[in-house]
């Protein structure tokens, strides 16, 4: 009797909003909240009805993964409509997740990696791109094709750092290596590529010597504070989200001895909008932090800025890629539903979940200015004297 009077409660203020969406009981019968619902939830116990009863994008998400609640519909549609859902019981907003202040030592940084990335590289080729670049595209225009897309974020990052034939360039957090392999086989530089995961250090390496460009480039395991020697350019992208708040003048410093006096380096990952989060950790929320990046901190573009220059380093150009983020995101959880039944044989259904909200959640927190994403171009010595007067070299082809 309590639920059913909670429960048709919530169905009045929620027809009220129409929001598309049916509910299923573990009885059999039925509510429809809005007009031609795009989207059915279903409980499959009373138990699971408190998830419904005082939503939140974190809680939704629990639930679905842990097996409460079954979701059918457009992927994009499930993830507006919790959002939906979310926003009544939140009278509209977000809410935040403060994160402690994670330790970061070199053991925690490579377990963290390990529990993200070392999925299976099987997985991840389902939904990436050709080239399995796990980071937000560039996008000329709406309908550019993620391959499309993910080549001129390569290329647009290189050209922002004016990469030259013969240059030593060092890219820290590379993924599956498509940024150092791209460097000297268009650009005719000298690569390395850092990462924690020895899946992408492996598949890299042997796409390396697939393409005969051992001689140019190579991959290795190591931390970023192990790195020795000195490059003309440096490239970081999708790194200090995982470095943690009190260590972001500790990465810039390190990025400053690693560059020559005239280099460069493209510093790209993604910010908090919540300008609170320039002194408080601050992370995707709390679905993230347990199930997809443990111990993710991502500061405000300000805090970023600060501790460059604390570093030492000058900012000579910014970009906020925001817009595209969302798009990449989206084309990722398309393709991610596309492939669910291979996805399915090679992870477990809680494993799967786990991913489907994360990646169309993450799109519609893109879309939404929750969180952001910048290039930043820096330089120390005479790094920015040696720089064009203006911006136009970056999009000469």
């Amino acid at each position: 009797m309590f639920w059913e009077k909670r429960v048709q409660q919530f169905a009045t203020a929620m027809r009220a909003k129409n929001v598309p969406v049916k509910l299923r009981f573990w009885n059999g019968s039925e509510i429809e909240l809005g007009n031609s619902p795009r989207v059915t939830i279903s409980t499959s116990s009373a138990s699971g009805l408190r998830h419904l009863l005082s939503p939140s994008l974190d809680r939704l998400g629990y639930a679905y993964v842990e097996g409460e609640l079954d979701v059918d519909g457009h992927v994009m549609d499930i993830i507006d409509v919790a959002a939906r859902l979310s926003s009544h019981a939140h009278e509209g907003k977000k809410s935040r997740s403060v994160l402690r202040l994670a330790r970061h030592s070199r053991k925690q940084d490579a377990d963290d990696i390990a529990y993200h990335y070392d999925v299976s590289n099987d997985f991840y080729a389902l939904w990436l791109d050709r080239n399995m670049v796990y980071s937000c595209g560039y996008f000329r225009n709406e309908h550019d094709s993620l391959d499309l897309a993910q080549e001129q974020k390569i290329d647009h990052i290189l050209r922002k750092l004016r990469l030259r034939p013969g240059d030593k360039l060092l890219d820290i957090g590379c993924g599956w290596g498509a940024l150092v392999m791209r460097a000297a086989e268009k650009f005719g530089a000298r690569a390395v590529g850092i990462t924690l995961s020895q899946n992408q250090c492996d598949l890299a390496n042997e796409r390396i010597r697939e393409r005969g460009l051992q001689d140019r480039c190579e991959v290795r395991i190591q931390d970023y504070r192990d790195v020795g020697g000195r490059f003309d350019r440096i490239a970081s992208v999708g790194m200090f989200e995982h470095v943690g708040l009190k260590n972001l003048r500790a990465y810039f410093d390190k990025v400053h001895h690693l560059l020559e006096p005239e280099g460069a380096a493209l510093i790209h990952g993604i910010t908090s909008t919540d300008p609170d989060s320039a002194e408080t950790p601050w992370g995707g929320g709390e679905f993230i932090d347990r199930y997809v990046f443990p111990n993710g901190e991502l500061p405000h573009i300000s805090l970023v800025l600060k501790e460059m220059a604390a570093a030492g380093l000058e900012p000579v150009d910014m970009e906020s890629l925001r817009r595209h983020y969302a798009m990449t995101l989206g084309y990722w959880a398309e393709r991610f539903d596309a492939a669910g039944d291979r996805i399915r044989q090679l992870v477990d259904e809680k494993t799967y979940r786990i991913w489907r909200v994360y990646l169309a959640g993450c799109s519609y927190g893109f879309q939404q200015n929750w969180i952001s994403v910048h290039q930043i171009l820096v330089t120390h010595g005479q790094g920015a004297q040696a720089m064009p007067l203006t911006r136009e070299y970056m999009y000469e082809f």
